[in-house]
């Protein structure tokens, strides 16, 4: 992604700090040394979130389940901690920044404003028309410019870009090695705090969560079976997977908008293609079974991509039985009637988009 320094030049175009990655491509992930560092800047601001072995959840699975949850971070996901990172990064790198800009579905966005927020920056972030409202809410509380542009991530990515250049903002990417780095910890926190786990399910948006689990198992020296999760209505990451090629997939679903991605990235495609075991993909029926589980199990609240570890779990129940597996609850930021409906399941999935 292109990205724009205040005066609306790129900053291709000017020299970038030794360490930055923004000039060159993702091809390796980071070091213990550099995760640990990444958990010592983020525990000024957020707390390591639990990992909890839930019985019902075990019984329900058929074998030992841990579930890390994320969703107990200050903005209810997992991506607060690639925010704080990329962003004390960029004060240091690009002092005379004023402020920044990004595309969203929502999670991404409240970390970069919750970041930016910190670190006395302004913010505007680019959501398409229909996006959660909720977590639009939570944005604009965290001080961010709503935009509201395309009808799909991609579409308000691209819209982003461009007014980077017009307006003058640096425009933060939703996929980049400072993100993944900041991502990684929450990995690291899960495989030192729970027992040896010989599968993990971990969720994929764009690619930085469960990059950053590899991250950690690689740098831990672990041989720990690592699963993404794909959205059946947006399955672009499992075909990419199945051809081993970048392969564009229209979005469709409904319940899952932080898997709702019709574009894999590159970077995070390879990195995929290396250390990830197989994609399996879930329904949003599929998923909302396996929200409900999770409320009924735990009274905890997750989306339609927090119960996506879940619900694959459950898809595979013969296959991983006689295993101690490992979830991501990666968010819970769920709209109130959506979740409500879910609960209820008192009307098919599929017409929820009609409302």
């Amino acid at each position: 992604m292109r990205r724009a320094t205040p005066h609306g030049k790129s900053v291709r175009d000017r020299q970038a700090p030794a360490d930055a990655s923004e000039s060159t491509p993702m091809t390796t992930l980071p070091t213990l040394a550099e995760i640990e560092a990444a958990a010592a800047l983020i525990g000024g601001s957020i707390a390591p979130t639990p990992q909890y072995c839930w019985p019902l959840i075990s019984e329900r699975v058929g074998t030992e389940v841990w579930v890390k949850h994320e969703n107990h971070t200050p903005t209810g996901a997992f991506k607060v901690r690639g925010g704080l990172v990329y962003m004390d990064w960029l004060k240091s790198a690009r002092p005379d920044v004023a402020g920044v800009i990004a595309a969203t579905r929502g999670n991404h966005g409240q970390s970069i404003a919750f970041a930016a927020k910190r670190a006395s920056l302004a913010c505007v972030i680019c959501v398409p028309h229909g996006n959660s409202v909720e977590k639009n809410q939570a944005m604009a509380a965290l001080g961010a410019e709503l935009i509201e542009h395309g009808h799909d991530f991609q579409a308000s990515l691209e819209h982003a870009i461009s007014l980077a250049d017009a307006r003058g903002l640096y425009a933060t990417p939703s996929f980049d090695p400072l993100l993944v780095r900041g991502v990684a910890t929450y990995g690291l926190e899960f495989f030192r705090a729970a027992p040896a786990l010989d599968i993990v399910y971990v969720p994929i948006g764009l690619g930085s969560g469960i990059c950053g689990m590899a991250a950690a198992r690689e740098a831990l020296g672990l041989t720990t079976e690592i699963v993404g999760v794909v959205s059946a209505e947006a399955p672009a990451y499992s075909q990419s997977f199945a051809e081993r090629r970048a392969v564009d997939a229209p979005v469709t679903t409904v319940l899952a908008d932080g898997m709702a991605c019709r574009t894999p990235n590159p970077d995070a495609l390879g990195l995929i293609l290396r250390h990830v075991a197989r994609v399996v993909t879930v329904t949003d029926a599929e998923i909302a079974a396996a929200m409900r589980a999770y409320f009924s199990d735990t009274h905890n609240v997750a989306e339609g991509a927090g119960a996506a570890g879940l619900a694959a779990a459950l898809k595979e129940r013969e296959r991983v039985r006689g295993r101690r597996i490992g979830l991501v609850l990666c968010g819970g930021n769920v709209d109130t009637d959506v979740f409500a409906r879910v609960l209820r399941a008192e009307v098919p999935v599929a017409e929820m988009a009609a409302d």
